[in-house]
């Protein structure tokens, strides 16, 4: 899939959907960008089975503590491993005034075809430890990946 078609502008548009589904707390919104089968992992582990599971979880976050957060999203990658199958890296965080500049999470999604449309079949969302992060590309130069050249 090249660089900038339209196949990867549709799954980058699923990636912007998402961020307004969680700024407008819209969990419905939200879940319906994943699959019906979908599975998706919160940075502290919560493990989430099925598009249902994961509107009824958002639907009681974004009710209480994410109830005041934004969602920030950059995409690091877009790979495709067939036509219908892509593997993104993102960086992201929630916030409430501004986005941070160095946001403190990694995600990854697998986004394939399903029924016609590009939709989330897997979600991963892990914390980023920036610090040590930079101990580590001091330390050894070699390790640091391309998308932080």
């Amino acid at each position: 899939m090249e660089p900038g078609g339209p196949d990867h502008r549709a799954v980058c548009a699923v990636l912007g959907d998402l961020t307004a589904a969680w700024d407008a707390h819209d969990a419905d919104a939200y879940g319906a960008l994943f699959t019906a089968d979908a599975t998706y992992t919160s940075w502290v582990g919560t493990h989430y089975a099925g598009r249902q599971d994961i509107v009824a979880g958002h639907r009681a976050l974004f009710d209480g503590v994410l109830g005041s957060t934004r969602l920030t999203d950059r995409v690091l990658s877009v790979r495709f491993a067939t036509p219908d199958v892509a593997l993104v890296a993102t960086r992201g965080d929630t916030y409430e005034t501004a986005p941070p500049a160095q946001p403190s999470k990694v995600q990854t999604y697998t986004v394939v075809r399903d029924d016609g449309a590009w939709r989330i079949a897997s979600f991963h969302n892990s914390a980023r430890r920036p610090v040590l992060e930079r101990v580590q590309f001091l330390w050894m130069p070699g390790s640091r990946p391309e998308a932080e050249r």
